[in-house]
C-alpha cells in the first residue's frame, strides 16, 4: 500500500515581519517632508489591527501607500488588510484602522474543498480548525491542487500559503 502525502492550506502572515514593516513605515514618516508635522502616527495593535492616524485623507492615503510598499518588500501581501471606514479623531484628524486578515474562515475553507473535490483529482480535503488538509496517494495530483489553488487565489480575497508538505 502507498503512503499519504499530505499538506496542509493556511493563511498566515509572519508577526516579526509585519512588525518591521510598521517600524520602517514610522521611520518613513518622520523624515518625510510632506508628513513632517503632521501629527501622523502608525501603530500595530496585538496582531489584530495597524492604526493611521493623520491630519488629512490625503496623508493617510500616502501614509498608506508606504505601509502597502513596505509590505510586498517584505513577502507579506496587502491582502491581509481589510480596511475599516474612515473615522475622525480628536483634534481635526483622521483615522483608518485595518484588520488583520489571520486563519482561513469556515465559508472560504468550504470553498476551498468544493474548488478541490470539483478539480476530480484523486485527493481528499479536510476542513480542520482554520486550514484545510489536502490528502493523497500521488504528490504530482498534491502539486496540482497547489497550483490550481494559487491560480485561484485572488477570487480568495485572502493570502494562501501551503504548509507541512509531507
Amino acid at each position: 500500500m502507498a503512503k499519504e502525502c499530505s499538506f496542509d492550506v493556511v493563511s498566515e502572515f509572519d508577526r516579526q515581519e509585519l512588525l518591521n514593516a510598521v517600524d520602517q513605515t514610522k521611520r518613513d514618516i518622520i523624515s518625510r517632508f510632506d508628513l513632517k508635522n503632521t501629527n501622523s502616527d502608525i501603530s500595530l495593535d496585538s496582531d489584530k489591527s495597524i492604526t493611521i492616524t493623520t491630519s488629512d485623507d490625503m496623508k493617510l492615503k500616502n501614509i498608506l501607500d508606504i505601509l502597502q510598499s513596505k509590505l510586498v518588500k517584505r513577502n507579506l501581501s496587502i491582502k491581509i488588510l481589510d480596511p475599516q471606514p474612515i473615522e475622525n479623531a480628536l483634534g481635526g484628524n483622521v483615522r483608518q484602522v485595518f484588520n488583520l486578515k489571520k486563519g482561513l474562515n469556515q465559508e472560504l475553507a468550504k470553498r476551498i474543498v468544493a474548488d478541490i473535490k470539483n478539480s476530480k483529482l484523486k485527493v481528499q480535503a479536510s476542513i480542520q480548525g482554520d486550514h484545510v488538509r489536502v490528502t493523497g496517494k500521488s504528490k504530482d495530483d498534491l502539486q496540482d491542487i497547489i497550483k490550481l489553488l494559487r491560480g485561484n487565489e485572488d477570487s480568495y480575497d485572502i493570502p494562501l500559503q501551503f504548509q507541512n508538505y509531507r
